[in-house]
């Protein structure tokens, strides 16, 4: 009786802990976000076992059968697209009804997209807070108002279609002038990290239109 939050690559297939697939290849059952996506991955390192969907729109139907399952004595791997699970992903709701029911869970060390964009935008590290995607609608002017204050370097999540949009808006809170990263395609082939002002990866990133995972690096308030 175990569930195991398992980090899976961002993008290179070779970003996975050999225990990671010791792990996946003895556990019952897999939990995927994405049964296509999560199936790449598996094919890559022979792990056949049988996958049960799990994401935002299923999640809170199939909690009750998930826990029965496990409380029978099932072991369990929860893995997302792309990354480690309850960070922008779904996995929170499952780990609390664990906690609540006595079932051990278990996260393995691994992947993330914001640690190696954070650690190598040049902006410091030593202190910041990680916001995740900004609220598309109600909230996001407020959202931005408070992180304009905020004095740690401040990380955030977003699409590469709203990317501009992001940007323009954070120059209207934070200043022109304010440094930051974009970070996108970590691990990938074409994984770029631009530096400068807001302003400056705005004009940027008018002319040349990105694709793939972002995240974005914000400096503090001095």
């Amino acid at each position: 009786m175990r569930l195991y939050l398992i980090p899976s690559p961002i993008g290179n297939l070779g970003d996975i802990t050999y225990r990671a697939v010791s792990v996946l290849q003895q556990v019952d059952g897999i939990l995927c976000e994405d049964t296509r996506t999560s199936s790449v991955l598996l094919r890559h390192y022979n792990i056949q076992k049988p996958l049960t969907p799990y994401h935002q729109h299923n999640e809170h139907k199939v909690l009750t059968h998930l826990i029965e399952q496990l409380q029978a004595g099932k072991q369990y791997a929860l893995i997302t697209d792309a990354g480690t699970p309850g960070i922008s992903d779904p996995g929170f709701l499952l780990v609390r009804e664990c906690i609540r029911n006595n079932i051990p869970v278990e996260c393995l060390p691994g992947a993330t997209a914001f640690v190696p964009a954070l650690v190598q935008s040049g902006i410091p590290s030593n202190r910041f807070v990680f916001e995740g995607f900004l609220p598309l609608k109600k909230g996001r002017q407020t959202a931005m108002k408070l992180l304009a204050e905020e004095e740690r370097t401040i990380i955030l999540y977003e699409s590469p279609h709203r990317l501009l949009k992001t940007l323009n808006e954070l120059q209207q809170y934070f200043g022109v002038d304010r440094q930051a990263a974009v970070c996108r395609e970590l691990t990938k082939m074409f994984e770029e990290t631009r530096k400068g002002t807001l302003a400056e990866l705005a004009q940027h990133y008018e002319a040349h239109a990105p694709k793939g995972e972002i995240v974005i690096i914000i400096a503090g308030k001095d």
